[in-house]
């Protein structure tokens, strides 16, 4: 089975968000899902994804982080999608079916790679608002934003988190077992925290997951896209107004990830990827 290792959402190595992609050819069936899993174990990254074609066009695409399957992954599929077009299995222009557990989505192939989200969805559980916060602060005094805390999805559910600055943003110091803890009782992948942006960027962000095994994550398109839709339910973004939001500087590694919230409230989420290394899995 080839595999790659591609950063998305940046055009350069190093940067974004890193993602395995194995490709496993027209109409190849897929691996055992304990195979799978064993793989995405031993590549380590926050998802691995396996992708078979279907058609010239039409893809069935899987995502395993190290522990569990998920059911989408944003940066899993700019960087699948990307190495598609890098490899010349799909050229610019062409629209791809995705086909996903999150449903069937729409990719649209360019030197920016936009993918179609789920529809989105407000979920409301109950959520102790002081609880998440001494979570997220750990001893760290932190200035909380007056916006409120909701729990959102366009394919993966996240906990839309905002913070009232940049500074408290990085700042924030979870207790991982805790929020690991919180997000299986609500069902959720993690907290998505962000502070709105004066500088170019609609906002800055951060992703945390430790329940999947990912303590942070430097780029999520699922989760950018549900901040998208929360901005637009309090008129602070309109629709088709393309949000760059600015990700992974705690990590070294920042991701700028594109999101434009069409007038039928379907997200689409894009970016670039940058193609590190190649292999072949010997099973």
């Amino acid at each position: 089975m080839k595999y790659f290792i591609a950063d998305a959402f940046t055009d350069h190595l190093f940067g974004g968000n890193p993602a395995g992609v194995v490709l496993l050819g027209q109409d190849a069936p897929f691996p055992s899902d304990q195979l799978m899993q064993h793989i995405a174990a031993e590549l380590r990254y926050s998802e691995t994804v396996f992708v078979q074609q279907n058609g010239p066009a039409e893809f069935t695409v899987r995502y395993f982080t190290p522990c569990s399957e998920v059911d989408l992954c944003g940066h899993g599929t700019i960087a699948t999608f990307g190495i598609l077009r890098k490899e010349g299995i799909v050229a610019d222009g062409t629209v791809c079916c995705n086909h996903t557990r999150a449903g069937d989505l729409e990719v649209v192939i360019g030197e920016q790679v936009m993918m179609q989200m789920a529809e989105p969805k407000v979920i409301v559980p109950m959520l102790d608002i002081e609880y998440l916060h001494n979570i997220m602060a750990g001893m760290n005094m932190i200035e909380w934003s007056d916006l409120p805390v909701e729990v959102i999805s366009t394919g993966l559910p996240d906990i839309i988190m905002p913070v009232a600055n940049v500074q408290s943003l990085n700042a924030l110091k979870p207790d991982m077992d805790a929020l690991a803890e919180l997000s299986r009782e609500l069902n959720v992948l993690g907290v998505h925290a962000f502070a709105l942006g004066d500088d170019g960027y609609t906002a800055h962000v951060r992703n945390f997951a430790p329940l999947y095994g990912v303590p942070e994550e430097s780029a999520t398109g699922t989760a950018n896209a549900a901040l998208t839709y929360y901005l637009y339910r309090r008129n602070i973004i309109k629709h088709d107004e393309k949000c760059l939001y600015m990700q992974g500087e705690a990590m070294q590694r920042p991701s700028v990830v594109a999101v434009v919230l069409k007038k039928n409230g379907i997200a689409f989420v894009g970016g670039q990827c940058a193609v590190v290394a190649t292999g072949e899995f010997l099973v």
